[in-house]
């Protein structure tokens, strides 16, 4: 069930071909006036870093489903896949913990340091939805409960693949705004700029991954407003694909080196890519507040 993600990866090539296409032939100078539209080189990266995350995700898909089905096992209670309300909960459920995948990714440099490559560019547009990491390990924490509740591990999976297809054609500049009760409910283009805004008023929010009433409910929501400014408060400022996926880790190295005391140590890794100990030192990418 896995593999239905990767059967989805030439509707996105055909997809971002026709976005990249409309930015020449279908320009409109009131509209794409303020759009930034393509550049090669971004482009170039992400398609590299998502080709990468993609053969990573190979192999570390099977670990996932082995643990999945060790906890699944462990777990008197079951969910019948043939009963429709099953499948409801799970939409939510998945759903939920993307929520909190994505904020903890955000609000913990440890976690931060895999998610910054999906924020690197300074660029909005389908191909941004493609750079994505290759260190996968971080999204495994927040799905564990779901097997232990008795869900199959299939049923994971692909609960996790359809949420990540979903997430693809919002990273765009072409839609502006969807009707009201739409963008009540569901994360759309719109919401997702502001994620990935490096605007003071944009940093950490609209976490959402389908549904935008998780970020609602919890107060990270914010609605656009000022033009958006994407990428990094720091941007990392290169193409290369290696520096792109581990630049932050090797930030994060120094800084738990230079802290002084276990205690700071540990903060530097676990508290936000803001945080600072009281001797000022850290110099890592893109301080999200």
């Amino acid at each position: 069930m896995a593999a239905i993600l990767y059967y989805a990866i030439p509707g996105f090539v055909l997809l971002l071909a026709l976005e990249a296409a409309s930015f020449h032939y279908l320009r409109d100078d009131d509209h794409d006036r303020d759009l930034v539209g393509f550049e090669s080189r971004d482009t170039r990266t992400s398609l590299t870093m998502g080709m990468g995350s993609v053969a990573i995700n190979v192999g570390w898909k099977l670990v996932v489903v082995a643990i999945y089905t060790g906890l699944y096992e462990l777990t008197p209670l079951r969910l019948d896949d043939g009963d429709w309300w099953v499948w409801v909960l799970l939409f939510f459920a998945d759903d939920f913990s993307y929520y909190l995948f994505h904020r903890v990714s955000h609000q913990s440099r440890l976690f931060w340091a895999s998610h910054i490559v999906h924020h690197s560019s300074q660029h909005y547009n389908l191909s941004t939805a493609l750079r994505q990491t290759w260190v996968p390990m971080t999204y495994l924490p927040f799905w564990l409960w779901l097997p232990l509740l008795g869900y199959q591990p299939y049923m994971i999976v692909l609960a996790q693949a359809w949420n990540l297809i979903y997430q693809f054609w919002i990273h765009t500049e072409r839609v502006k705004r969807l009707p009201k009760p739409i963008e009540f409910i569901f994360n759309t283009p719109s919401h997702h700029r502001v994620h990935h805004g490096s605007n003071e008023v944009y940093l950490d929010r609209n976490y959402a991954g389908i549904l935008v009433i998780w970020d609602r409910l919890f107060g990270s929501f914010e609605p656009e407003g000022e033009r958006v400014r994407y990428g990094l408060t720091t941007n990392i400022r290169t193409f290369r694909p290696l520096k792109v996926a581990f630049s932050e880790y090797g930030a994060l190295w120094h800084d738990i080196r230079q802290a002084s005391g276990g205690r700071n140590k540990i903060a530097m890794a676990l508290r936000g890519p803001g945080w600072r100990p009281d001797d000022g030192l850290g110099g890592g990418h893109g301080v999200r507040g």
